[in-house]
């Protein structure tokens, strides 16, 4: 845990303006249309960096590159491929304080959010190193024949990442697929990206040429592009529901398979026998962590009628003593929002909220923090009187927004949190053995936590039902998504079958 003394010089020494390149076949080179985007803090609208405003051109040279790289990587050692990202692994570790403020600063979450975002982004490289050695293929054994089923790495794969936790959604896609032997084009956030161009800036030297290249720009600039390059094999996208619309449009030109971890509006479940205090406080984790900006936040909290009461008053009181300001400050719970455009967003909905006819039984609006008011600060809020068809109730927010639902129907309370496009995340409050794998089985959803919400575990699968995505990441089946198969059957019987011996002569044929 940083001091405060040592987390403001080192932000004071990350903040230092800078201009990264693209990141194409080893170089760092401008754009083709020689324009730049500012990267900026959200917590002052400070300009923290520039990065590339990339084209076309752009995108082609960089797929290019990684279609030239892909054959001497796809047939690499697998002892390579683990020696290269146990060496990411060790340049994230040695520099994990700076990567962690470059996190804070363009972000705008917590400093001690960070500093376990970066280690959960080592964690995926340390992960993923050995498993090359597992990617097997098959035998299978017939009376006349062999088949040989040869797993392969599938090609050249796009990857295009989120803002709110770029480098540890860089980390869990580039891992897997190096460790399969892909090459890459990635494709970060045009407002949030700090941390992930300074990692390829630390492993520069350690890349092959043209096995991982870095395009940055505007999505409607350059999405298209990427996708539809007729060399690009996969799409791995993390995003909005909106945005993998487009997406799959374009996977479609070329028929490549995809990867989709999208939205969610994840239902935290407080049963009567639960136990309160920890529930109270798991929902004040899901609303402040990242500051709400988490697909799997558990931000619509279906209460038990007998209890409602007893856990709005802890949840309100608990969520009012967090501590929200400048997040390089190691004391601070809840920083500002990680854009302008976000911060806007999340305003619309506190309204909205209000004039669907929910209570906003705590915060409601933006917030001032001294020192800093030009931040994009809300305040944390708690909407009681929430229907499940309230737009509120329905669609994602993204900021530290929960809204409190009622139940007291087992049967009913399954059919409201499933009636829902999304189907990402939950949480279950519960003593009750029998009940918990009831619920857990009914509910639609990619991942479930009882007892202990974002209890997250290496190796666990991570993905969505419904409209949520598809594909799966964080465990080693997500190697499946980067491989290909071949099956080679072998014939082991000799000779002609004489099959046209075995149809019948024509009429009238001597």
């Amino acid at each position: 845990m940083l001091k405060l003394e040592e987390s403001r010089a080192l932000a004071a020494r990350i903040g230092a303006v800078r201009t990264y390149g693209h990141f194409i076949e080893g170089e760092w080179v401008d754009s083709a249309g020689g324009k730049t985007i500012p990267l900026l803090n959200p917590s002052n609208r400070e300009t923290l960096a520039h990065i590339q405003a990339g084209t076309r051109a752009d995108v082609d040279r960089a797929v290019q590159a990684a279609h030239d790289a892909f054959p001497a990587w796809s047939r690499s050692d697998p002892m390579r491929r683990q020696e290269l990202l146990l060496a990411i692994a060790r340049r994230l570790r040695d520099r994990h304080a700076d990567f962690a403020m470059m996190e804070t600063l363009n972000n705008g979450k917590t400093i001690t959010e960070a500093m376990g975002s970066v280690a959960k982004s080592i964690e995926q490289f340390e992960y993923f190193a050995g498993a090359g050695h597992q990617l097997h293929g098959q035998i299978i054994d017939y009376e006349d024949a062999s088949v040989l089923v040869h797993r392969e790495a599938i090609g050249v794969v796009a990857q295009i990442i989120p803002w709110n936790v770029s480098l540890l959604m860089a980390s869990m896609k580039l891992a897997p697929a190096l460790v399969a032997g892909c090459t890459v084009v990635l494709k970060p956030a045009e407002t949030v990206c700090l941390p992930v161009m300074e990692l390829f800036k630390e492993i520069a030297d350690l890349l092959p040429r043209g096995v991982v290249n870095v395009v940055t720009g505007f999505g409607a600039d350059i999405g298209e592009a990427l996708v539809t390059n007729p060399l690009v094999r996969k799409v791995s996208f993390t995003g909005s529901r909106p945005t993998a619309q487009k997406v799959i449009q374009y996977a479609s030109v070329n028929i490549i398979p995809q990867t989709m971890e999208l939205g969610g509006k994840s239902a935290n479940i407080v049963c009567e026998d639960a136990d309160l205090d920890a529930a109270a406080e798991s929902a004040v984790m899901t609303t402040i962590l990242n500051k709400g900006e988490v697909c799997l936040a558990g931000t619509r909290v279906f209460v038990h009628r007998k209890v409602r009461d007893a856990f709005v008053e802890k949840f309100t009181a608990l969520l009012a003593s967090v501590r929200q300001g400048d997040p390089v400050d190691p004391s601070t719970q809840l920083g500002p929002q990680a854009s302008e455009l976000q911060f806007r967003r999340v305003q619309d909905y506190l309204e909205l909220g209000k004039a669907e006819g929910a209570v906003a039984a705590l915060g409601g609006k933006a917030a001032r923090v001294k020192g800093l008011e030009e931040g994009f600060f809300i305040e944390p809020t708690i909407f009681t009187g929430v229907r499940n068809d309230m737009r509120i109730a329905q669609e994602e927010i993204f900021g530290p927004v929960t809204g409190i639902l009622e139940w007291d129907d087992e049967a009913e309370l399954v059919r409201t949190v499933n009636d829902s496009v999304y189907g990402l995340g939950g949480g279950l409050w519960t003593r009750d053995l029998a009940r918990a794998h009831r619920l857990t089985r009914a509910i639609e959803t990619g991942t479930i936590w009882v007892n202990r919400y974002y209890n997250f575990k290496l190796g666990m699968q991570i993905g969505g039902y419904k409209q949520s995505g598809f594909g799966r990441e964080n465990a080693l089946s997500t190697l499946d998504y980067y491989t290909t198969t071949k099956s080679v059957v072998i014939n082991l019987r000799e000779g002609p079958l004489n099959m046209l011996s075995a149809y019948p002569r024509p009429s009238g044929e001597a």
